[in-house]
């Protein structure tokens, strides 16, 4: 796999150009049990989120007098791979749950809910790279879907560098034999950037070549946020609520 070549003739494995993003579905409201909900497929990723909540924190020793508490689980489910995953938690699980969580403590308004926990579900059906930007994009619109007062929206995507060239939102072939992996979320409001809530990376690029990504990244993010926009808009036209 090292000697094939990802972008041939300014095309990559894919069929996509450089900037150009996977496929993408989104839909809300489809757990009826959930206050919120989303299901989202992003290329070749299926992944479903699912809000509770604000709800009353137990115990009581992990409430907080001034402010809700936000805790979110990232999982994959052990045949969203293809060699099946052991269930349960493990160290990347951990980590990413906690990066997702905080891409959107900057932008849930904490203060109205003391004492309270939002808890946010994420579950992986099905893995193709880039699942931890494609769950923040599902919980940013069960987050909406379930009410929470929010100062915007949440999206995300991934950046990288595949045979020397920045690329949008990579595909598994990229992700494992690319030089750069750099997942990005941004906060959006009224349809204008405000700021960026996570930004890791995973290889080695120039920063020329970050400050390119970036702006793809944004450009990337400001798509999914339409495309999440549109789904709730759907959701309120009266969608029906599946099980």
């Amino acid at each position: 796999m090292e000697d094939i070549k990802l972008i041939v003739d300014g095309r990559r494995i894919d069929g996509r150009k450089p900037d150009e993003l996977r496929n993408v579905k989104i839909e809300a409201g489809v757990l009826k049990r959930a206050d919120g909900s989303c299901y989202i497929e992003m290329g070749n990723n299926k992944i479903v989120a699912a809000v509770y909540g604000p709800r009353s924190l137990h115990p009581k020793h992990l409430q907080n007098p001034n402010r809700v508490v936000v805790r979110y689980r990232y999982n994959m489910a052990p045949f969203s791979v293809d060699e099946r995953k052991r269930p349960g938690p493990d160290r990347r699980s951990v980590e990413i749950s906690k990066v997702s969580k905080e891409a959107f403590e900057p932008v849930i308004i904490k203060e109205l809910f003391p004492r309270s926990s939002i808890d946010i579900f994420v579950e992986v059906l099905q893995a193709d790279a880039g699942t931890r930007v494609a769950g923040i994009n599902a919980a940013s619109v069960a987050l909406a879907d379930a009410g929470i007062p929010m100062k915007g929206l949440v999206s995300a995507v991934a950046v990288g560098k595949v045979d020397g060239e920045i690329v949008l939102d990579l595909v598994k072939e990229e992700d494992n034999y690319g030089q750069a992996d750099i997942p990005v979320a941004t906060f959006i409001r009224a349809g204008k950037i405000e700021g960026i809530t996570l930004l890791q990376m995973d290889g080695r690029v120039s920063k020329d070549e970050l400050k390119k990504a970036l702006e793809l990244a944004k450009k990337g993010c400001m798509e999914i946020y339409r495309m999440q926009k549109e789904a709730l808009i759907n959701r309120c036209r009266g969608d029906e609520i599946v099980e």
